[in-house]
């Protein structure tokens, strides 16, 4: 999901890094620790598959009954075609509509990945070359506009000039746009794979500003996704964030939390739960129990953590289930039937049989989010 990134990373950080992330990915599997006591197999149903073209889907809001689903999220886009977004029903499961992204240069790295969504239904959506866009529904479609400018390209701290805005990062990488939750004050809070960073767009969108950086959002590895997932917590008090691949190990990922507040500190910054053995923690939501269901996209499972940041179970696949959770990258409540919804990212193994979203009863609803009613 790279937008004109593999010749500058080749330059930044060596060769082969495709190849390296699914090496480190693979190797992963196999050190991906057993499953916590009270782990959950089977009842993993197929919601919908999504389309091969584009693919690698990543992803999904559901509001009212629809449920948006956004894709590729993945390397090798460009000479390929447009950026999308699937439109599903709730209780029909159906493909209702197709949002394609116009303005993509498409000879050059080119993808979409996660998608909010407004007090009035309006999708928001993050490019990696055209920034966060919104679309409004008219009629049986939607109409497309820029809310806010892509992410600014920040060098490393290092070679910076003083006062100069930079990234805590070993090196200079581009912005890599990947998750956003917006707040009740209808701030949108993105963070930046790459560049160690969350940024904050104001109400009505506009340049986006930078909320809070540390070293500990870094990434590291062949494939340096750091700062990945995003939410606010139930009462409304945190912005947990996950981490992929961290800088000092790649093998470990974390979930943190960061105080809501207008300009946080470094120090404010507090460690909820680590994954060891290559799990990469991807997305996550949290349920109307307090429960924070996480992604494993190392694991290909799902971690239920309890309100202390301890987990209290799993949700894996088993074999009769249709299609197995592969790389599972984020996940949504439908409400009506206390389901979790789950985007098969398929990034590994890039098995287009894969690409879905799948449902697994859970008991549980959405602790809702925020839908700002924004101008």
């Amino acid at each position: 999901m790279l937008h004109s990134m593999l010749s500058k990373l080749s330059r930044s950080s060596g060769k082969g890094l495709v190849h390296g992330a699914l090496v480190l990915l693979s190797a992963a599997s196999a050190l991906i620790a057993a499953p916590a006591e009270g782990s959950r197999r089977g009842g993993i149903q197929t919601f919908a598959r999504t389309p091969a073209n584009p693919g690698f889907p990543e992803g999904i809001a559901v509001d009212g009954n629809r449920v948006y689903v956004s894709g590729p999220a993945t390397f090798g886009t460009a000479g390929k075609g447009p950026s999308k977004i699937f439109v599903y029903g709730t209780n029909s499961e159906d493909l209702k509509s197709t949002i394609t992204v116009v303005g993509e240069a498409l000879g050059a790295e080119h993808a979409l990945s996660c998608i909010a969504v407004d007090g009035p239904g309006r999708v928001y959506a993050l490019s990696t070359q055209l920034g966060l866009l919104r679309f409004t529904r008219a009629g049986h479609g939607y109409v497309q506009q820029s809310y806010g400018a892509p992410l600014p390209d920040l060098p490393a701290c290092a070679a910076a000039a003083p006062g100069e805005a930079c990234s805590p990062t070993p090196i200079d990488l581009p912005p890599i746009p990947n998750d956003i939750a917006f707040d009740e004050d209808g701030y949108a809070y993105v963070t930046d794979s790459f560049q160690a960073t969350i940024f904050r767009y104001a109400p009505g969108g506009g340049a986006p500003e930078i909320w809070f950086q540390s070293e500990a959002l870094a990434g590291g590895g062949p494939q340096p996704f750091g700062a990945n997932g995003i939410r606010l917590d139930p009462l409304r008090e945190h912005v947990y964030v996950s981490v992929t691949f961290s800088l000092a190990d790649p093998s470990v990922g974390s979930i943190y939390r960061i105080p809501l507040v207008d300009a946080p500190d470094e120090a404010d910054l507090e460690l909820v739960h680590e994954y060891t053995g290559g799990q990469a923690p991807d997305g996550f939501a949290f349920g109307r129990s307090g429960k924070l269901y996480v992604t494993l996209a190392g694991a290909n499972a799902i971690s239920v953590l309890d309100e202390d940041g301890g987990e209290a179970s799993r949700i894996e696949s088993s074999p009769c289930d249709e299609i197995p959770l592969d790389a599972p990258a984020n996940v949504a409540f439908n409400d009506a039937k206390k389901t979790l919804l789950i985007v098969n990212h398929a990034l590994l193994s890039g098995n287009a049989d894969n690409f879905a979203v799948l449902k697994v009863p859970v008991g549980d609803r959405a602790d809702p989010l925020e839908k700002p009613w924004l101008p």
